[in-house]
């Protein structure tokens, strides 16, 4: 019988999570019929009794002062509607281990399972179904993942008994008949299909399911980058690939400080004192798409792995955020079939970043987020982990023959499948109901617990290879660390979190929480007490064999063998053609701004523009004692700063620096310009700071929909911006990603397809911290200078011209060469002391990037506009590269920044206001307090602030 304690707010005491709800129904939902929503903790527990379930409730689950609990019974009796919300037998639940770890730390024996729910009562009289309904959809439930419990569960111990392994018969099938078993599953062309059938017809057998899973899984786009890979014609004329043409322009960089490019799970360079930092940028925007929460949780937990999956093992430091979603007020008829409500996906993609990387204890120090239209039907969610170890184990490790296979973190499950071949196709509004085994929940104490034994082994030179699984599991981690020697596993060996798992659902989870060594047999008994002292599990699943061939066994039958060479080099190469053809935006009429206080107003409430800070705040960017430059300083603690520096070395002057930069606006209207913005807001970003453009790295995300002709065009077009940029400057391209499957087909023929997305991010060293700047004003009478190169009549894709509701074509054209000269002039100013405060210009513009070091200073600002200027243009022009700055009034600004452009536009003031002045006359005056209201309002509206 199972025993059930529920656990409640007093009712004179508030209720945090049912206003929250409360507060969602009426401003996002508009829906008024609901006077209260009261919330109750449910707990499940099978194998004890009810004394014992009363214990754990008194000494556990609640806390007398603000709680009460009932044992087998209910705690919301008033209600107009009461329903419960729990996740699905199957998928992780987190608590549940907590639940049953605690429980037997309380001395209680006998329990066999253990479950957490929410319930919610709904108080209002005129409440109907169809806003029962709504509600739950919306707001409570994620399909995917949850459902509304109806009756009390008979038990919570998952039964089952394996599927039988099955052999397919792809040597007698049709060409039709190959692209019907790809198309819901595997997402491979007929093409690769033949290829596969041609395989087996050779070796003289048909593969088993676990084989065409784990060949699929391999050839994905995910995981196979075959895009990025292929045989490129662009206008008729072959081009190298676009993989390939990144990783020569690193390389013929030479940079010195390059350790690892493009050949671990991230990219590392040189620190200080035989240190080497990391960094690597990831994509999950298929599972966010259809379960927000578990997506970026999962997001969060994979690039952290990637970073303690880099050489012998790696410190996770820092974790960085960057998404793209349709604005929160979107009309929900807007919201494509099969899709989820904007407002709903921020929310829980910021609820699973935060509950991740908080509860590791990682700090979240960096990132961003952006708005437009066509992320209705598949937002972009990019998460970053940035790590440091010792510079002598950052190099890639190599099992070698006779080494044993470990799997040490989490159990396998169900959850997770066909996560790699999923990311890899389109989205349609059949996604959610086809492929929701494609995501899960993620538990971030489960991970902490594993990197700590890591670290431990590492240190005692256990280690001689690591990789995370990731997309595909076990079959990919194991058959990827064992491609040039071979591996043989025991799948029946696997710690499961259920039984009735068939094997290829073993090899292929993506269960989270799990990382895969090779350590020589001499090693595995102390790398064993290591994880057992952690709490860690670890079983011996095989070893690397020296055949090159990647077999795998259950209760003894042999259920796999591939050759690693076809696994991994049989994929056949693609010719893609590639033509990118400009789009005409018109541009905006030449009016006179009427109100400019208006205009400033609207500027600085832009979606776009706005402050992100209640986001922000709910990630812990203090944790670890690493911050020197936090994301937001300033008298009141809200002035918004362009990068995160961290110190990695307790007690030593060294600093970390993190940035990035993207613009998908731009690259919708040139590519080319657009990515070479993106890249300058990256750099920017990190020398507004104080970081020598000299000592920075860089990393890039290519997220693209599904590329046909002209959107490969527009990818070409990208990557030689990227290769150009590190050609001009030197800064090398080390880690990256491409996601090239952000469009949604509906069955009605909808076609939606986001704007292309080249995420740029940026880290580095510095010297020394205390040679650094902050955005902020830091007193009245600076003088504030502009620097850089800018065409201010290059308007398009601007902050300015959206609230015109233009797009426009003439863009910032940015020149790397130039840009360097202003990075490397703005730099040394930094490092000699002469600039007080720094701010470079992005959304928004001049005008954007003052406001924001007025909020921070908490003083006033008088700008000058030269006569020959439109003012519009002078004030809103967003050409990055551009910057700025905070000099005292007796520095002479030509020879603080040399050749570079430069010039006073202005001075700092005792004031609490912002003026501007053309041709002698007041353009206007507009208080600081009313930018800000507006500023802040959007954010604090959508977080309920």
């Amino acid at each position: 019988m199972l025993q059930e304690v529920r656990v409640i707010t007093k009712k004179n005491l508030p209720d945090s999570k049912g206003e929250e709800v409360l507060y969602d129904i009426i401003h996002a939902l508009s829906i008024n019929s609901v006077q209260k929503v009261r919330t109750a903790r449910v707990f499940r527990f099978e194998g004890i009794g009810a004394g014992e379930a009363a214990l754990l409730a008194e000494k556990l689950l609640a806390e007398d002062v603000f709680q009460e609990y009932k044992v087998n019974g209910p705690v919301i009796t008033d209600a107009n509607v009461v329903l419960e919300v729990a996740y699905k037998p199957g998928v992780m639940n987190p608590e549940a281990a907590s639940l049953m770890k605690a429980a037997a730390d309380l001395g209680i024996t006998g329990l066999m399972a253990a479950d957490s729910s929410w319930e919610y009562g709904f108080y209002g009289n005129t409440i109907t179904s169809a806003d029962v309904e709504r509600i739950t959809s919306s707001l409570l439930v994620n399909a995917t993942v949850e459902y509304i419990v109806q009756e009390r569960p008979k038990t919570l111990v998952i039964h089952g008994t394996p599927g039988r392994m099955e052999m397919i018969p792809v040597r007698q099938m049709s060409d039709d008949e190959l692209l019907e078993l790809s198309r819901d599953k595997l997402f491979l062309n007929l093409e690769e299909m033949q290829v596969i059938k041609d395989y087996f017809l050779r070796i003289g057998r048909d593969p088993t399911d676990i084989e065409i899973e784990t060949i699929a899984q391999t050839w994905s786009e995910h995981c196979g980058h075959k895009t990025f890979k292929a045989r490129l014609i662009v206008d008729g004329q072959e081009k190298k690939p676009l993989l390939k043409r990144l990783q020569n322009a690193t390389e013929d960089s030479k940079h010195p400080l390059v350790l690892s490019a493009f050949v671990d799970n991230s990219g590392a360079m040189e620190f200080y004192d035989g240190q080497a930092i990391c960094g690597k940028v990831e994509t999950h925007n298929s599972p966010s798409a259809i379960e927000p929460y578990g997506g970026a949780m999962t997001g969060s937990g994979g690039v952290f792995r990637d970073i303690v999956g880099t050489g012998r093992g790696a410190k996770v430091l820092a974790s960085t955020d960057m998404f793209c979603f349709a604005r929160p007020d979107t009309p929900e008829e807007d919201i494509p079939a099969g899709c989820l409500r904007p407002h709903y996906l921020l929310r829980r993609v910021v609820a699973g970043v935060r509950d991740y990387g908080n509860r590791m204890g990682i700090p979240t120090n960096n990132g961003s987020v952006h708005f437009h239209r066509d992320f209705r039907a598949k937002p972009s969610v990019i998460v970053g982990a940035y790590g440091i170890l010792p510079a002598e184990l950052c190099r890639k490790g190599r099992p070698r023959p006779g080494d044993l296979v470990v799997s040490l973190g989490g159990r396998t499950g169900r959850d997770g499948i066909h996560g790699a071949t999923f990311s890899s196709g389109e989205m349609t509004d059949r996604t959610i109901d086809v492929n929701s085994s494609a995501v899960q929940i993620g538990h971030p104490i489960e991970e902490k617990r594993t990197f700590d034994a890591i670290l431990a082994a590492r240190d005692e030179g256990l280690i001689r290879a690591i990789t995370d699984c990731g997309a595909g599991g076990f079959a990919s981690a194991i058959g990827e660390m064992g491609e040039e020697v071979g591996a043989r596993i025991a799948l029946d060996r696997a710690p499961l979190k259920y039984p009735g798992l068939a094997p290829w659902e073993i090899l292929e989870s993506e269960s989270q929480e799990r990382m895969v060594l090779a350590a020589a047999p001499e090693n595995v008994d102390r790398l064993m007490e290591i994880c057992q002292g952690y709490n860690v599990e670890a079983t011996v699943l095989g070893e690397f064999t020296g055949d090159r061939c990647f077999s795998a066994t259950y209760e003894g039958q042999e259920v796999m063998n591939l050759e690693m060479a076809f696994l991994h080099n049989g994929l056949p190469q693609r010719v893609m053609q590639a033509a990118w053809r400009p789009t005409v935006y018109e541009e905006p009429p030449a009016v006179a701004t009427a109100d400019w206080v208006q205009l400033y107003c609207r500027v600085m409430g832009h979606i776009n523009t706005c402050s992100k800070e209640p986001i922000v705040r709910q990630y812990d960017h203090g944790v670890q004692g690493t911050s020197a430059l936090p994301p937001f300083t300033g008298t009141g603690c809200d002035g918004p700063n362009d990068a995160a520096i961290m110190t990695p070395i307790l007690g030593k002057p060294y600093g970390m620096v993190i940035s990035h930069g993207l613009n998908p606006v731009l690259n919708m209207i040139d590519p080319y310009q657009g990515s070479l913005w993106a890249a300058a807001e990256a750099v920017s970003n990190a020398v507004a700071s104080g970081a020598s453009p000299r000592d920075l790295v860089l990393m890039d995300n290519f997220i693209w929909p599904f590329p046909d002709e002209e959107l490969l065009g527009a990818l070409d077009l990208a990557v030689d911006a990227c290769v150009d940029f590190v050609r001009a400057t030197g800064m090398p391209f080390i880690s990256g990603k491409d996601s090239l499957s952000s469009t949604y087909r509906g069955k009605d023929g909808t076609v939606i397809k986001i704007p292309p997305i080249l995420c740029i991010s940026a880290f580095g060293r510095i010297p020394d911290v205390s040679r650094t700047v902050s955005a902020d004003f830091k007193k009245a009478g600076s003088q504030i200078v502009l620097v850089g190169h800018r065409n201010t009549s290059e308007m398009a894709g601007s902050i300015y011209y959206d609230i015109l509701e233009y797009l426009g074509n003439n863009l910032p054209r940015l020149s790397p060469t130039a840009l360097m000269q202003v990075f490397e002039a703005v730099y040394e100013a930094i490092s000699s002391g002469k600039i007080l405060a720094c701010h470079d210009l992005s959304e928004g513009g001049l005008a954007a990037g003052l406001a924001e070091m007025c909020f921070g200073g908490s003083v006033g600002a008088q700008v000058e506009i030269p006569d020959k200027e439109l003012a519009e243009n002078f004030l809103f022009n967003e050409t990055a590269g551009c910057f700025l700055a905070e000099l005292p009034a007796e520095e002479n600004p030509s020879d603080v920044f040399g050749a570079v452009p430069c010039q006073v536009i202005g001075k700092t003031t005792t004031g609490s206001s912002i003026s501007a002045v053309q041709a002698g006359g007041l353009l206007f005056e507009v208080e600081l307090n009313k930018l800000k209201e507006a500023w802040q309002q959007p954010m604090r509206e959508v977080f309920r602030q």
